[in-house]
């Protein structure tokens, strides 16, 4: 049973919210300012996070931003504001979706439903990618070790870095898959991709370089991040 934490002091609106979610099959927990909040986050097993903007003490942003300190916790936030660029400051600094009040417990429960289901989805690729690290990979001129950590392109070995032959890796064992930049930054950097990082696209350029000719293989999903392509490579 996933646990949520409800992170509101409008009382009458978290028992609402509460109760609604108990009926949805999920256990809950409580917290009615910034402050209990990081603090039950930190201390309990919490599988999502309903955060709401406007909180006494340290307000929802700040919560946010240390809960992203410690953990990829989905977040969805909850605001009175609906101006564009507060809902984009929250997406930057770490949010997962945004809900602006007043709005229907339906539409909260389904958007619940929706990160819970996408962060299980992840978390289900995350472990199948890794538990397949170990296999030699070759495509074409490239050969790959994973228990070595060599890689070689038309028998010379190349100098890659960790994080480059990570990607190297991910890209070759799943040929014709796009990688969000979200997923690689999770995957590789075991960190919450925040929007504008350019760490991939440094390492992606990179790799590329050194790459040579068979670099172009690695294209470029444009609003996605990256894949490798499915034809044979020369």
């Amino acid at each position: 049973m996933p646990t949520i934490l409800l992170v509101e002091d409008e009382a009458d609106l978290a028992q609402v919210v509460l109760r609604e979610l108990t009926a949805s099959g999920y256990a809950t927990l409580h917290a009615s300012d910034g402050l209990n909040a990081v603090k039950v986050h930190n201390n309990a097993r919490v599988d999502l996070v309903i955060l709401d903007w406007m909180l006494p003490g340290l307000n929802g942003l700040d919560v946010l931003r240390q809960i992203r300190q410690v953990a990829s916790t989905p977040v969805l936030m909850l605001t009175a504001r609906s101006e564009e660029a507060d809902r984009v400051v929250g997406l930057e600094v770490g949010a997962d979706d945004y809900l602006t009040k007043p709005f229907s417990v339906r539409e909260l429960i389904a958007r619940v439903r929706a990160l819970l289901r996408r962060n299980e989805l992840i978390l289900q690729t995350l472990n199948a990618d890794r538990s397949d690290a170990a296999a030699m990979l070759v495509r074409g001129p490239l050969q790959l070790n994973p228990q070595t950590h060599v890689a070689t392109l038309h028998g010379s070995t190349l100098d890659l870095s960790p994080t480059e032959f990570n990607l190297l890796q991910l890209l070759l064992r799943s040929p014709g898959r796009a990688f969000s930049r979200a997923y690689l930054i999770e995957t590789l950097w075991s960190e919450t991709y925040i929007g504008g990082d350019r760490s991939v696209d440094n390492v992606v350029l990179r790799l590329r370089k050194k790459l040579g000719k068979v670099g172009d293989a690695i294209e470029t999903v444009w609003g996605v991040g990256y894949r490798l392509k499915q034809e044979s490579l020369t």
